[in-house]
């Protein structure tokens, strides 16, 4: 393996001396693993940004991880622009035509000026036209163009399709899957599209979620008729007039059908269906770069799409099985205005962020790339585990940055220099970066490596159309081999010298030996059904390879999480000989170390122990090795509800981990409103007994304003028969005063009403104001339901423990065949 290839591992670039201001010869390899951790790539125009991003990519492409890449401005496609030849005629098509009659050049004169600075440039990193031929041969690459022809057409309408899934196991798959299109329906269409607030998403939900669940098939035209005529009355405790009435259903499927009406939506119905699955790789299991080519769409347009792009990869996420290898490269360039700060909230933020947090379960990768740090929300920056800071435009740029490198470094529970890191990266100059890996020492400057790709710049749709020609006709038809004479049997190669004891090598240096224990018989079945050739057997022989096993375990322990867990790791790999380390990502094995014996077993030839085996400092050196590479990489990821602050088990899946959480939040819930209605009752106590209080004292002044009126009666009967007897004075007098008392008897009892009335109109005023503490109190749990993430609990270093690391003895049966082959067969069966 050349030192520019390392299993597992990116090669970047090569480290960069920031006070000597030269490149080293130090390569720069980034562990493919801890892309699952995701990463920001940022730099100004003229950093190198996209040739870090397109570098990245073909390394992925190399190590045969898919690509799913967003391309908003078109540079993506140069990953497209390879050329095993790097010949002149290859470049040509491509040059800029204007940029080299800039120059006082011709076309040609220019492409022969980029073969020649491609071929030196991937010389002076030790890249050969093999490795181009190998990316070309190793992948196959699809640019969609969604919503038009140019290139691959995409059917986005496949998306209203219900899923063949079971409603009673996956309802919240269903259900997000339902919300991500109707989200990106109505922003098509300018609506508002919050899930919870408004009238329309909350209607056109139920409508698909209604078709679904029923078995029918869903379109547009389908979606359209059933906005005018749905097939609910009620939504909530809603009349379905009352909730949205007919005029703005008529107004919302005006909207659609004009979309649907357009000449230009045909092609939105044509093509690939966005299903992710069957896009990642080939029949015969090779990665595809699936680049999504966006430049030709609106705004409005695109974020329609990606939304929907984003809910695909975030169904293909769901029905993946945990793991902690990469599985896939969401690639997203140029993420301006896709996943901006809040309080912004277009429709693409919330899938995206899904992503981040939950996509490390599943195996996916997660890039975004753009110019300033201002453009991504702040949760996404403190959530990446990787960061490439390139140049930087302003000192508000920088000091962004440090602050969301300081979050993500907390949150990893790592150190962070600050004010290194500050002075660092100010003035780096282009193609120059930090590297910052949560899960590497310290961060690293590097100065990234020739691209593979040619470097053009943004394709338009016609120079699209005309590349997707180029590739169709350039690719290779499968070649039908003719009938020949089968090939003459390969010489037999010597066996190698063995011994029927083992070696005698130094005390210090531990042996282990692996038993015997799959028979030569049941070897051969195996290999024959997998290989689906006979074997016949000439001779055989029992030979055990010196191999050298590392066995730890790793306590991965977090009191505040709730977390007892441990796991056992096993690696039985062949070491290079020294300085080259060893790939500890290789050669996994799953063994007991009780089954195993410190004493050779059974009869069999030893072959020799190879020098840089036989030192005991070697072993050493390799268990440190081993150790610290347990404690960089094995970790554990359990689900998490920061909203409730509770903790999912190991190895619990998303599903039970939400009905946990739907448990604990109805208790908190119901607590909260047994507590705010202990504290309503007491307020409307109060008024209650004001109200009884007001309507005694009613009662009272009615009775005091009757005797009052029969007193005034009496009295003007009295002055009546006073003028006749002479008492006119006196009388006049007294029936004055009565008429007196009897008006404030008559303005008492109007106070007692109102003040009733005002009491009345307070109760009722609490019983709504309790009915929407009630709603607002049942929202806010239920929104505490959809917060839920993934978060990793890491060992200390105290918490990785070496069982074994030494050599081991591993059994195999060498088999000579009738025909002149030799084939090697294991002996020990691994758990």
């Amino acid at each position: 393996m050349s030192e520019i290839e390392q299993k597992g591992a990116f090669y970047l670039g090569r480290e960069y001396d920031l006070k000597a201001g030269e490149v080293t010869d130090r390569p720069v390899f980034y562990p493919a693993r801890h892309l699952t951790t995701h990463a920001v790539f940022l730099g100004m125009t003229g950093s190198g940004k996209t040739g870090l991003g397109l570098i990245l990519l073909e390394e992925a492409l190399l190590q045969g991880t898919p690509v799913i890449a967003i391309d908003p401005k078109g540079d993506v496609t140069n990953l497209l622009l390879t050329f095993p030849s790097l010949s002149p005629e290859a470049f040509e098509p491509w040059v800029d035509a204007e940029r080299a009659q800039r120059k006082g050049l011709t076309v040609q004169q220019a492409a022969e000026q980029a073969a020649d600075l491609w071929r030196k440039g991937l010389a002076d990193w030790g890249i050969g036209p093999d490795r181009l031929a190998r990316l070309r041969e190793g992948a196959e690459f699809v640019l969609y163009t969604p919503g038009s022809k140019a290139g691959v057409p995409v059917n986005v309408l496949h998306r209203f399709d219900p899923p063949a899934l079971d409603w009673e196991t996956h309802e919240e798959t269903l259900r997000e899957r339902i919300q991500g299109l109707v989200t990106a329906l109505l922003s098509l269409v300018g609506r508002e599209a919050d899930p919870l607030q408004s009238p329309e998403h909350v209607l056109l939900s139920l409508i698909v979620e209604h078709v679904w669940r029923s078995g029918q098939g869903l379109d547009l035209p389908t979606l359209i008729r059933l906005i005018q005529q749905p097939p609910v009355r009620q939504v909530g405790v809603f009349d379905l007039e009352s909730f949205l009435p007919e005029k703005e259903r008529t107004s919302l499927a005006r909207a659609l059908n004009n979309i649907f009406a357009s000449p230009g939506f045909e092609v939105w119905r044509e093509g690939t269906p966005l299903e992710i699955g069957p896009m990642l790789r080939t029949d015969d299991g090779r990665p595809r770069a699936n680049i999504f080519y966006l430049p030709h769409l609106d705004d409005t347009e695109r974020h329609f799409f990606v939304t929907l792009l984003l809910e695909a990869v975030r169904d293909w996420m769901a029905a993946q099985s945990g793991t902690s290898d990469l599985r896939a490269i969401l690639y997203f360039d140029e993420v301006f205005g896709f996943f901006p700060p809040h309080p912004a909230n277009p429709p693409t933020k919330q899938p995206l962020m899904a992503l981040i947090k939950q996509g490390r379960a599943a195996g996916l990768g997660v890039v975004l790339s753009t110019q300033n740090p201002a453009d991504l929300d702040y949760k996404g920056l403190t959530n990446a585990g990787t960061w490439a800071v390139g140049t930087l435009r302003t000192d508000r740029d920088k000091n962004r940055v440090l602050e969301g490198l300081e979050g993500a470094t907390e949150a990893a529970g790592v150190g962070f220099d600050r004010a290194s890191l500050d002075k660092a990266i100010t003035g780096l100059r282009s193609r120059v970066f930090l590297l910052h890996d949560i899960r590497a020492d310290a961060p690293v400057f590097f100065h990234t490596r020739w691209a593979m790709s040619y470097l053009r710049g943004p394709l338009t749709r016609t120079q699209v159309r005309q590349l997707v020609g180029t590739q169709a006709t350039q690719r290779p038809a499968a070649a039908v081999p003719s009938p020949a004479a089968p090939p003459p049997p390969p010489p037999t190669a010597p066996a190698e010298p063995a011994s029927s004891v083992p070696p005698t090598l130094p005390s210090s240096v531990p042996q282990i030996f692996l038993p015997a224990a799959e028979t030569l018989e049941w070897a051969l079945r195996q290999h024959e059904e997998r290989t689906g050739k006979e074997v016949v057997v000439r001779s055989k022989r029992l030979v055990y390879q010196p191999r050298l096993l590392a066995v730890g375990t790793v306590y991965l322990e977090d009191e505040r999480k709730g977390v007892r867990h441990q796991e056992t790791v096993a690696r039985l790999v062949e070491p290079p000989p020294p300085p080259a380390p060893v790939n500890w990502e290789e050669g996994e094995v799953t063994l007991d170390l009780d089954d195993l014996s410190h004493e050779p077993v059974g009869e069999g030839a030893y072959l020799p122990v190879p020098a840089h085996m036989t030192k005991a400092t070697a072993y050493k050196r390799w268990t440190r090795a081993f150790s610290e590479y347990l404690y960089r990489n094995i970790r554990i990821t359990i689900w998490y509800n920061p909203a409730l602050k509770l903790y999912g088990k190991v190895g619990e899946t998303r599903r039970d981990f939400r009905l946990r959480c739907e448990k604990e939040a109805r208790e908190r819930r119901d607590a909260e409103i047994a507590k705010a209605k202990k504290a309503m009752d007491k307020k409307m106590q109060r008024v209650q007994e004001k109200l009884r209080r007001e309507q005694r004292e009613l009662a009272e002044d009615q009775a005091e304003l009757e005797a009052r009126k029969r007193e005034e009666l009496l009295t003007l009967g009295e002055s009546a028969l006073g003028f006749l007897t002479g008492r006119r004075s006196r009388i006049l007098s007294t029936a004055s005063r009565k008429r007196r008392l009897t008006k404030q008897a008559e303005a008492d009892v109007r106070e007692s009403e109102e003040a009733i009335k005002d009491l009345e109109a307070q109760l009722k005023a609490l019983a709504e104001e309790w009915q929407e503490e009630v709603e607002e109190i049942n929202d806010r749990w239920a929104a505490t339901l959809e917060e839920i993430e993934v978060v990793e609990v890491a060992p200390r270093r105290r918490d990785v423990v070496i069982d074994y690391c030494g050599l081991a003895w591993v059994p195999e049966w060498e088999v000579e065949t009738e025909d002149g082959g030799r084939i090697q067969l294991a002996a020990f069966e691994w758990a």
